[in-house]
């Protein structure tokens, strides 16, 4: 496909199909987030697939944190700004889930976040290509520790995931902003 095409065409899918996604097909993905540009070159980015056990393992630790909010300033946050039920369901519906980790390194925070991000998109985008399926989730923010140690990953901390797989849906295409509404060019005053 072309990058246009990719790019225009790529959605968050929340259906899949019951297909697995092959081994190369996984690496093919995760070998193309590798050029994605990083701050500094650090690379900082590390990649865990988890399947099957695991993977639904990791949606239930999300699903007993939604159950067990007691505090109502909490729950109402961890609700209000995610739809984190909904979300585990989907993980455990897609055959892939992918946990992006990054080092515990406070002073690359912001540079280690941008480039783990454009290596995310660029395993979305790939997956689009492949005709696969893609969602980038951030609702396991609420759950990184325990997850990160469910799969002896506490040295790291959890920045994202991504679910992957054969999608069994076509969601329509997102309303987007309109370009000068995201768009300001400075002009020096002479």
């Amino acid at each position: 496909m072309e990058l246009k095409t990719v790019i225009k065409n790529r959605r968050s899918i929340r259906k899949y199909k019951n297909l697995d996604v092959s081994n190369e097909i996984i690496e093919d993905l995760i070998n193309y987030a590798r050029f994605a540009p990083s701050a500094k070159n650090r690379q900082p980015w590390k990649f865990m697939i988890v399947k099957d056990k695991i993977k639904n393992e990791i949606a239930d630790i999300m699903l007993e944190k939604e159950k067990k909010s007691k505090v109502s300033l909490e729950r109402k946050i961890y609700n209000a700004n995610s739809s984190v039920k909904a979300t585990a369901n989907i993980m455990k519906q897609a055959p892939i889930l992918i946990l992006v980790f990054k080092p515990k390194e406070d002073n690359w925070l912001i540079g280690d976040s941008l480039s783990i991000g454009a290596a995310i998109e660029h395993i979305c985008l790939r997956a689009t290509d492949l005709g696969l399926g893609s969602l980038w989730i951030r609702d396991i923010v609420y759950t990184q520790k325990d997850i990160a140690n469910l799969v002896g990953k506490s040295d790291m901390e959890l920045i994202s995931a991504i679910s992957i797989g054969y999608s069994d849906e076509f969601p329509k295409k997102r309303t987007r902003k309109k370009l000068n509404e995201v768009l300001e060019w400075y002009e020096n005053e002479k």
